[in-house]
């Protein structure tokens, strides 16, 4: 079953290259990047449309105040996740999403997602430098093997967890005072301050093949400039 808010068509028209961010939790780094795509000198890409699978999670609540619409798709209310995927896939299509970005999203991707956009077009921020530490618990198996730093990665998505080619990595040292909450808080600063760079870098790259595609159909046509 689908479960949504009101999200008019016309409300997630945008002129910019459409972004849509997947997010499980409170969504922090969801927030980051819609205000660094706001910023005046950001003329690329917007993002147009939160999905959430835990109700309550506080990422919506975010959407609403930034007036970003949003969508839940409860993973609970499906029978696997090939089907719960589908369903995302749907949506995302739907409403002409360009880029997606997994902002703190904690479901394994499916190829119903994957092969559901072109190559390179789904991007994934992780919490620790891969190919390190891979999974969900990420910042706790840090702790507990005792290394001198940890970090964050901005990377591709692939069939394979935490295995896609990696776009850019931030560093955090660990302290001996450092327990998982104070750990976790270092790396979600660094994760919104390279995420938000990378995504764009990625939409600028998208639409310079968009636009080289409208040339190549109608060589009348000037490509638009990022």
């Amino acid at each position: 079953m689908l479960q949504s808010c009101s999200v008019n068509s016309s409300e997630l028209s945008c002129k910019k290259l459409r972004i849509a961010v997947l997010a499980s939790g409170s969504g922090s780094n969801f927030e980051a990047l819609v205000n660094y795509c706001r910023r005046k000198d950001v003329l690329v890409a917007t993002v147009c449309l939160l999905i959430v699978n835990n109700p309550g999670s506080g990422a919506e609540a975010r959407a609403e105040r930034l007036g970003i619409p949003w969508i839940l798709i409860n993973h609970r209310d499906f029978d696997n996740r090939e089907l719960h995927d589908a369903a995302i896939a749907n949506t995302l299509k739907k409403e002409n999403i360009d880029l997606v970005v997994l902002a703190g999203w904690m479901r394994i991707i499916t190829s119903e997602i994957i092969n559901a956009f072109p190559k390179g077009s789904l991007l994934n921020i992780h919490p620790s430098l891969l190919p390190a530490f891979k999974g969900s618990a990420a910042i706790a198996d840090a702790l507990l093997a005792g290394v001198v730093k940890t970090g964050c990665s901005v990377h591709e998505v692939v069939l394979d967890v935490d295995a896609g080619p990696i776009m850019a990595q931030a560093e955090v040292l660990i302290t001996k005072a450092d327990d998982l909450e104070s750990l976790s808080a270092k790396i979600h600063q660094q994760e919104h301050l390279i995420l938000a760079p990378i995504v764009l870098a990625k939409a600028r790259h998208l639409t310079q093949i968009m636009d080289r595609m409208v040339a190549l159909v109608n060589p009348a046509l000037e490509p638009i400039q990022p």
